[in-house]
């Protein structure tokens, strides 16, 4: 993708997101976004076929600019690649996002009918969450409990992770606890449930573990640009 084309199609996403959290999906229109980009409708729709793609384009340009920070994080000390440390960092990453946050606590008033939608299913998927190469590595390093196989986290990993992002709209007002906290209690609930009780050096399974994160990066900067069909 060239410069020029790559810069347009930020200019729409960064038209789209705003315009998302602004008014949320139902309101928006293609017509509006391309008038806030200062493009022709038709130059959106050179980039995504349908408006449900170039919404799932915001998000998958989100989810990559995420990944990019958990990588940094892991780079910076190799410990972060730990289950328990890379869902603290993840949880924070996407709570402070706003399109991420919506997406993950299930915001109605923001997303509407795109939560429906299968165009966001990959970006909820346990692909992002944690998928089962990287927690390969995790196991082969003595990373995890032992005799806990990755296909064993299928449904308690994504459970818990989920619960501490859809329980938002429901938590009573006394319960005040700062963003920081609450993913201090979930690294705490991760290291209690799947890891062992003491942690082996992490560096060696770290540059794998990263390489995988990459990957995934990858994978949702190119459904973001590569052609605009949400795969």
């Amino acid at each position: 993708m060239g410069a020029d084309h790559r810069g347009r199609a930020d200019r729409i996403l960064d038209a789209a997101k705003e315009l998302l959290l602004r008014w949320g999906y139902r309101r928006v229109t293609i017509d509006e976004i391309a008038k806030l980009a200062g493009v022709g409708k038709g130059t959106v729709y050179l980039h995504w076929r349908t408006r449900e793609q170039l919404f799932f384009a915001v998000g998958a340009r989100e989810a990559a600019a995420m990944l990019d920070a958990v990588v940094a994080g892991m780079r910076a000390n190799p410990d972060e690649i730990a289950l328990h440390r890379y869902m603290r960092r993840f949880f924070l990453e996407a709570m402070r996002r706003p399109v991420l946050r919506a997406i993950f606590t299930r915001d109605a008033e923001t997303l509407d009918k795109f939560l429906a939608s299968p165009a966001r299913q990959p970006l909820v998927g346990a692909k992002l969450l944690a998928s089962r190469e990287y927690l390969g590595v995790l196991e082969g390093h003595g990373l995890l409990r032992d005799g806990l196989r990755p296909e064993d986290l299928d449904y308690p990993l994504p459970t818990i992770v989920f619960g501490f992002f859809g329980i938002e709209p429901l938590l009573p007002a006394e319960v005040t606890l700062g963003l920081e906290e609450k993913a201090d209690v979930l690294a705490d609930t991760l290291r209690r449930t799947f890891e062992p009780e003491r942690l082996p050096d992490c560096a060696p399974a770290a540059e794998r573990a990263i390489e995988i994160f990459e990957g995934l990066s990858r994978d949702f900067r190119d459904a973001a640009y590569g052609g605009g069909n949400g795969t």
